[in-house]
């Protein structure tokens, strides 16, 4: 491979890169504004002046193609007057709002205010001021001040959300962004133009004025909203979500995640109908009771059932581990083979940039570790004609409000002599269910989503449970680093009584008289390694962006 020298350090370089590429490549910093790696090349903020050997004036790292033998300096007496100048510039004009910017803490500008700029201005002119406040769309607000026209958002909308919906105006000294006549920025991806911009000019509205970074825990996690399962950050301020933004994932989302996904997968994690303990139902009315009598109350009244009466349904939003478990619990420990999960597609969700039609997030695992009938057994068709024709009795339903699954269904479940469900939020479901365990959202808890292309990424709770405190009880503090938990969000907010789904049916299954030695959601990942498709993976091989599994025929039988 052809060779670059930068700073003295001799690299290699993929012929075609530019010197900003072949720098980041090998984790030499070049500072850049208008420079992003899925975007085209800009080339106008000006911060990426570099010197290079035999060529008589500095040039822009991001446009200048490597050449064999290139001779660069990043920290050279000229490269770094030249950074103070372009800083210098480019402060003339920004407002101080430093102390109510959103950005605060991210910020780029910031960042490089501190790191290159002189620290003083010569500029004692009147600042040009611009419009404030300024509705771009329905998720996004502008501050024509703070920006420093580096055209990333306008070149997102044009190149990756593929909805030209902004551009330049008043080019000079008063130039700003603005929709075009008669339009708004209102494309299904417009909030990742706030995640871009490198200072505060685009904001979120949902999360204006919420928080400041550095009053929030940030833990890598996956969205829910979708088989593609983007990468995300959930950040949380005294144990409640307050946002979520796309992590890196060059196999899955690259930078981005759709404004549905960030939106729209959490609230119901903070909502105020949230199952907060255990419910059985006495005299038609769900009263509220301890873990214990509930744990018993649906052992004594499952085994007075025969096996054949006993149907599962799994769920696609629910974790490969939950999954297992039940599969595991139906077939060993109760010895029925119907078990089935309901699949989803919403055939107007999807597009061909990141949405998927199937709006659930494991329906892939789900299939992979066993969550589907045997021969012999019945699937989620059969379940409906065995309860309408009582032949199945009792029902055990997880993380899946199977009412709107079909409008007739409500008045099935009226048949059944037993219904069990696990359940994060109310639901129509819930809401005739004999039994109710409050289940952890994908927030609260360890554990894996295979997305549709086959990749299994790790969750991490986020948020804290009642459960996770008491399993923290005595539990090393050195350990939680090994599951990306940051103990500071431990300690606050307004914590749920809820237990991860595949813990609850262990439990069950003890009382049953089978025991499942899992005490943490690593310990079910290990045995389900012994299924072809994870065969000798561990959560340390998942690492931050998952990893590509055989599935087989499973991925066109779940898809069909």
């Amino acid at each position: 491979m052809p060779k670059i020298k930068i700073d003295n350090n001799e690299i290699e370089f993929k012929p075609g890169q530019t010197i900003i590429q072949a720098a980041r490549d090998n984790g030499i910093d070049i500072p850049h504004f208008c420079w992003h790696p899925e975007l085209s090349i800009s080339g106008n903020c000006r911060i990426c002046l570099v010197e290079v050997e035999k060529i008589p004036k500095l040039v822009i790292a991001c446009s200048t193609i490597a050449s064999e033998g290139m001779v660069v300096h990043t920290q050279s007496e000229k490269t770094i007057a030249a950074r103070n100048a372009v800083m210098e510039f480019l402060l003339i004009n920004h407002p101080l709002d430093c102390p109510i910017c959103d950005e605060a803490g991210e910020c780029k500008l910031q960042d490089y205010a501190y790191k290159y700029s002189v620290g003083e201005s010569r500029f004692t002119e009147e600042k040009v001021h611009k419009q404030k406040h300024v509705d771009l769309g329905p998720r996004v607000m502008f501050d024509g001040e703070r920006c420093i026209s580096c055209s990333r958002c306008i070149r997102f909308c044009d190149e990756i959300a593929k909805s030209p919906q902004l551009t330049f105006v008043q080019r000079g000294d008063h130039v700003t962004i603005t929709t075009y006549p008669g339009q708004q920025m209102d494309n299904p991806y417009s909030m990742n133009t706030i995640d871009i911009c490198p200072v505060g000019a685009l904001t979120s509205k949902d999360f204006r004025f919420n928080a400041r970074v550095w009053d929030m825990s940030a833990t890598k996690s996956v969205c829910p909203g979708c088989s593609r399962g983007c990468n995300t950050e959930v950040w949380v301020r005294d144990n409640k979500i307050l946002r979520l933004t796309p992590r890196y994932n060059p196999q899955v989302n690259s930078y981005w995640m759709c404004d549905h996904g960030r939106l729209n997968t959490f609230r119901f994690v903070n909502a105020e109908d949230r199952i907060d303990s255990p419910q059985l139902r006495r005299e038609g009315q769900l009263i509220k009771v301890g873990w214990d009598e509930a744990f018993a109350e649906a052992v004594s009244r499952i085994k007075s059932f025969a096996k054949d009466e006993v149907a599962f349904i799994g769920s696609a939003y629910a974790t490969c581990e939950d999954n297992y478990i039940l599969a595991k619990f139906a077939r060993s420990v109760v010895g029925s083979s119907n078990i089935d999960f309901v699949r989803r597609a919403d055939n107007n969700f999807g597009d061909d940039i990141l949405k998927q039609n199937d709006i659930t997030p494991n329906s892939l695992g789900a299939e992979l570790v066993g969550v589907s009938p045997s021969k012999s057994g019945l699937g989620i068709e059969g379940i409906k004609k065995g309860i309408k024709e009582k032949r199945i009795k009792a029902l055990y339903v997880i993380k899946e409000d199977f009412i709107n699954v079909d409008p007739e269904i409500e008045n099935m479940l009226s048949k059944l002599d037993l219904l069990i469900v696990h359940a994060s939020n109310q639901s129509k479901t819930t809401s005739v269910a004999d039994i109710i365990f409050p289940a952890a959202t994908y927030a609260e808890k360890n554990g894996t989503f295979v997305n549709f292309e086959g990749t299994i990424q790790r969750i991490r709770p986020a948020v804290s449970t009642v459960d996770a405190d008491r399993a923290l009880d005595g539990f090393e503090m050195s350990r939680l680093d090994k599951f990306g938990t940051s103990f500071d969000r431990w300690a606050r907010g307004t914590k749920h009584d809820a237990k991860a789904t595949w813990k609850i049916l262990t439990s069950l299954a003890g009382l049953l008289g089978h025991k499942m030695k899992f005490k943490m959601a690593e310990e079910v990942f290990e045995e389900m390694a012994s299924i072809e498709a994870f065969k000798g993976l561990t959560y340390d091989d998942l690492g931050e962006h998952g990893v590509k599994i055989k599935t087989g025929n499973v991925e066109e039988k779940v898809n069909a």
